[in-house]
C-alpha cells in the first residue's frame, strides 16, 4: 500500500525525502556536537600542579604536586624537608540531586533514538501541509491535461501564484487556447467553405442544364464566370489553411521594396499611388516574402475596387517605427462594429450578395499575411467619406 502511493503519488516522495532529510540532519549534527565536546574534554584535561606545605608560621617545610583526576577528587603528592613522602587524596565534592547542571533539556531516558522521532514526527506534521499545497495544483494541472486530451478543448487549470508551477498552468492555458482557435477555425473554414463551393457548382449544374445541345455565348461566359470564381475560392481557401499552420514554409524572405511592389498593383486596377512626403526610401523597405505581400496589397485594392464607386488610391509611408500602406476609397464605408468582424473569414457585411464579388476571405487573408509579417491591419475612416484600409509592418 505504502510503497504504492510512493510511486504514483509525487506529494509522497516529497514529503518521505523531506523527513528523511531531517532524520539524517539530526543524526549529523548529533554526532558532530558529541565529537566536539570529545575533543573540548580532551583539550581540557587537568594538568599537575605545583603545591607547598607550610607551617603555622607560614614557614614552607615541604612542597609536591597535585593532580586532579575527574570523579575521583583530588591528589597531592608531597615531600617534606625532612625527606618524607607524603599522599594526601581530597574526595569529590558532592552534587545536589536532580539532573547536573549543563544537562540539555532534549535530553531524554531514552536516548539519541527517542530524540530523533520526536524532531521527526514534528517535521513531518509541519511539512505535510506545504508539499500537500504545491503537489495539489500539479493534481489539477494533470486532471486538465487528461480531460483537454480526452477530447475537452475548452478546459483550463488554475493559475495560482508566480513560481514555476504557475508558469506551467499559464502555458498550458495559452497553448490550449491557441489549439482551441485553431480547430475552430478550421471547423468553421471547412463549414463555409461546403457552402461557398456549393453555390458556383450548383450554378454550373444549371447552365450546363440550360445550355443545350446549342450553347450560347452568354451560358458560356457564365459557366467561366463560375469556374473562374471555384478556382478563385480553392486558391484562397489552400492559402487560408497554411497560413494558419505555423510550420508551414511560405516561400523565401527577402528584402522587399514596397514602393515598387504597390506601383505595379495600382498599374493593374489604374490606382493612383502616392508617397507620403518626408519619408526616408529606407523605411518603405521591409523583411518579407513579396508574394504574399503583393497578395495582400492586391486583395485590398480588388476590396476597393469592389466597393468603393471606382476612386481607389494607395499611400504609403512611415509612421512611429512602422511602414504604412494605405489603400482608400470612395465607398459607403465599414460601420465601427462590424470593423473587426471583417477580417473574419467568411464574413461579409449586411446587404452584400455574392453577385458583388468574393466569398468574405480576401481580409481574412490580409490580416494572415500581415501577421505572419509582425504586422497588423485595421480599418479607417477616410476623410471626406469612404474607407481606408491600414497595414503596418516593421521596417
Amino acid at each position: 500500500m505504502l510503497l504504492n502511493l510512493y510511486r504514483r503519488h509525487l506529494y509522497v516522495r516529497i514529503w518521505l525525502a523531506v523527513v528523511a532529510g531531517v532524520f539524517i540532519l539530526t543524526l549529523t549534527a548529533n554526532w558532530i556536537v558529541r565529537e566536539a565536546a570529545e575533543s573540548e574534554r580532551e583539550r581540557l584535561a587537568p594538568l599537575p600542579r605545583e603545591v607547598a606545605v607550610l607551617d603555622a608560621n607560614d614557614k614552607q617545610i615541604g612542597s609536591g604536586t597535585a593532580t586532579r583526576v575527574p570523579g575521583a577528587g583530588l591528589t597531592f603528592d608531597v615531600t617534606l624537608d625532612d625527606g618524607r613522602a607524603l599522599t594526601m587524596q581530597v574526595a569529590p565534592r558532592g552534587r545536589p540531586p536532580g539532573p547536573p547542571p549543563g544537562l540539555l533539556a532534549w535530553r531524554t531516558p531514552f536516548g539519541l533514538g527517542w530524540m530523533v522521532a520526536i524532531v521527526g514526527f514534528i517535521v513531518a506534521l509541519g511539512v505535510y501541509p506545504i508539499v500537500r499545497r504545491l503537489t495539489k495544483r500539479l493534481e489539477l494541472l494533470q486532471r486538465g491535461v487528461q480531460r483537454w486530451g480526452e477530447g475537452d478543448l475548452s478546459v483550463r487549470v488554475p493559475e495560482e501564484g508566480q513560481d514555476e508551477v504557475a508558469d506551467l498552468s499559464n502555458g498550458f492555458n495559452a497553448a490550449a487556447a491557441r489549439i482551441e482557435q485553431l480547430v475552430r477555425s478550421h471547423k468553421s473554414l471547412l463549414a463555409n467553405a461546403s457552402h461557398e463551393l456549393r453555390s458556383p457548382l450548383t450554378r454550373i449544374r444549371m447552365s450546363l442544364e440550360l445550355m443545350g445541345e446549342r450553347p450560347n455565348p452568354g451560358a458560356r461566359a457564365e459557366i467561366s464566370r463560375n469556374i473562374a470564381e471555384l478556382d478563385q475560392l480553392i486558391d484562397e481557401i489552400l492559402l487560408a489553411s497554411r497560413l494558419d499552420a505555423r510550420e508551414a514554409d511560405m516561400g523565401t524572405v527577402e528584402t522587399v521594396d514596397l514602393t515598387g511592389l504597390a506601383a505595379e498593383e495600382c498599374a493593374r486596377v489604374d490606382a493612383d499611388l502616392e508617397v507620403r512626403e518626408g519619408t526616408d526610401s529606407n523605411a518603405l523597405t521591409v523583411l518579407g516574402v513579396p508574394r504574399l505581400l503583393r497578395r495582400a496589397i492586391r486583395n485590398l485594392l480588388e476590396n476597393a475596387g469592389r466597393y468603393g464607386a471606382g476612386e481607389t488610391s494607395v499611400e504609403i509611408g512611415s509612421r512611429a517605427g512602422q511602414t504604412e500602406i494605405r489603400v482608400n476609397d470612395r465607398g459607403p464605408g465599414v460601420p465601427v462594429a462590424q470593423r473587426e468582424r471583417i477580417f473574419e473569414p467568411f464574413y461579409r457585411l449586411p446587404g452584400a450578395s455574392e453577385r458583388n464579388g468574393g466569398v468574405g476571405l480576401g481580409l481574412a487573408l490580409v490580416k494572415s499575411i500581415t501577421e505572419r509579417h509582425g504586422g497588423s491591419v485595421r480599418c479607417e475612416d477616410r476623410p471626406g467619406g469612404g474607407a481606408s484600409f491600414v497595414i503596418s509592418l516593421p521596417h
